[in-house]
């Protein structure tokens, strides 16, 4: 039997709607809008950028020169990017046997440990992305084909760090806020019996 987590974090259309109220919620959906197409985007342009390159050594002999550096920094934007939405989508792997064993009660105090652990270790891993960031400024490298300076392309890793370490922080605020346990702000944590949808 395959089992699923409950989301309610999407309506109908298939729109993220935060768990949070006021201000902070309508922070949360923007920043989801915006993960969202820049994911979307960044898988498109890649797949674009690859298919173009394979077409141009075929066809003539010769692909894009910058090809390869334009997937380098698609790479590094989805990588970083994903982790935020996921974080948001309660999409994480879990290792969620011992876990699962606790009451509702266990499961909670887990969670928020969870949460806040994961979200100090995102900050932490924010802090030292911008020190690498500063390093690689430092050297003055640039990309070869694209000429861009290198420390651009690695601008995503603290966003990505700090919006992955808020998402975390909020999870805990909103499990220490409310009855359910939450996996994410929008996400109760369960399961779903897929076959019972059919």
């Amino acid at each position: 039997m395959s089992e699923q987590p409950q989301e309610a974090v999407e309506d109908e259309t298939g729109s993220y709607e935060s768990g949070l109220p006021g201000f902070l919620g309508t922070i949360d959906e923007w920043i989801a809008k915006v993960e969202a197409v820049m994911l979307a985007g960044g898988v498109i342009l890649m797949a674009v950028n690859t298919c173009i390159n394979v077409i141009g050594r075929f066809i003539f002999g010769e692909g894009l020169f910058f090809s390869g550096e334009i997937n380098r920094i698609l790479i590094i934007l989805i990588t970083f990017a994903g982790i935020g939405y996921a974080a948001r989508h309660g999409r994480h792997i879990r290792m969620s046997a011992i876990y699962d064993a606790f009451p509702a009660k266990g499961r909670k105090a887990l969670m928020i440990f969870i949460a806040l652990f994961t979200s100090v270790v995102m900050f932490f891993l924010c802090y030292h992305s911008y020190g690498y960031i500063e390093t690689l400024y430092d050297r003055g490298r640039i990309l070869p084909a694209l000429g861009l300076p290198i420390w651009w392309i690695y601008i995503w890793a603290p966003i990505g760090f700090a919006i992955t370490g808020i998402q975390y922080l909020l999870t805990a605020i909103k499990n220490l806020t409310s009855k359910d346990v939450y996996l994410s702000t929008g996400v109760v944590d369960g399961y779903a019996d897929s076959e019972s949808e059919v």
